[in-house]
């Protein structure tokens, strides 16, 4: 027997109520998957320059054998979870978080256009080594040069891990909390990948979402190869590779989130103990 007008319509508005229902989860999904991208504070909007990704940020100034190769590989390893072994092999004590240093405008890109350098970053967990190259971010690298000369990274917490769909560990924060900075921020987007695409190695600045000017300390590393989409101010400013030590960000990585959620502070705590330039 066929469905009169009445069973029609009520099986109309079910169908109705469930394509809401799910227009409802497919936003939220979407929002999720943004605030993982950005993390805007709300510090931000009352003049702060937060970084937040920002990739992460959340920031307020203005988010892996021995030795890697330069060519950034992707981690063999299962996706982390705070299950992972127990024992850690980070057991230096890490740094406290504490007041950010405060400058008063970011240096001249010209103090990185058309240069390399190499950064060897000490860290509770062991050495990593960065090469960064301004000829495609000299404004990224101008500014993270300069911090590093002043010692603005030095005891300072990674305090970000994001272990599902995006795989990062964020650090450049002497707060700990994901709004600090640097007192200044600067932009637009340099070098982001045109697929979005962020190999493991990847070393890229976090910022605000949908703001290409809001770059200031934090930065994440890349530990398994992660698709960012990009928003209304592009992607992500790389500025560097891991060029030795990723297996140090993966060490890290392996101990999963504190809590066991898939995006917080690392179970695993590290510290950016001391970074020191060269160039070329």
């Amino acid at each position: 027997m066929s469905p009169t007008s009445r069973e029609k319509a009520y099986a109309r508005k079910r169908y109705e109520k469930w394509e809401q229902k799910q227009s409802v989860k497919q936003a939220a999904r979407r929002a999720r998957r943004r605030n993982t991208i950005a993390a805007v504070s709300a510090i931000a909007a009352v003049g702060l320059v937060v970084g937040g990704v920002m990739f992460f940020t959340r920031d307020s100034g203005s988010s892996t054998d021995p030795v890697a190769s330069a060519t950034p590989t992707a981690s063999a390893s299962a996706t982390p979870s705070a299950s992972a072994d127990t024992n850690n092999p980070c057991p230096d004590p890490t740094a406290k978080a504490g007041e950010a240093q405060s400058f008063d405008a970011a240096p001249s890109e010209a103090d990185a256009q058309g240069k390399k350098f190499t950064v060897t970053v000490e860290t509770t967990c062991g050495p990593l080594l960065m090469e960064l190259d301004g000829s495609k971010a000299p404004k990224a690298v101008a500014s993270f040069v300069f911090l590093a000369k002043k010692g603005y990274f030095d005891n300072t917490p990674c305090h970000r891990l994001t272990t599902e769909g995006i795989f990062v560990l964020q650090c450049g924060d002497p707060t700990g909390t994901g709004t600090g900075g640097p007192g200044y921020s600067y932009g637009p987007v340099e070098n982001a990948p045109k697929d979005d695409l962020y190999p493991a190695g990847t070393i890229a600045m976090a910022r605000q979402g949908g703001n290409g000017s809001s770059m200031g300390s934090q930065f994440f590393l890349v530990y398994k190869d992660s698709t960012i989409p990009s928003d209304n101010a592009g992607g992500y400013t790389i500025m560097g590779t891991v060029t030795g030590g990723q297996d140090v960000v993966e060490k890290v990585a392996a101990g999963g989130v504190t809590g066991g959620g898939t995006d917080g502070a690392p179970a695993r705590a590290v510290s950016i103990t001391s970074t020191a330039v060269a160039q070329g």
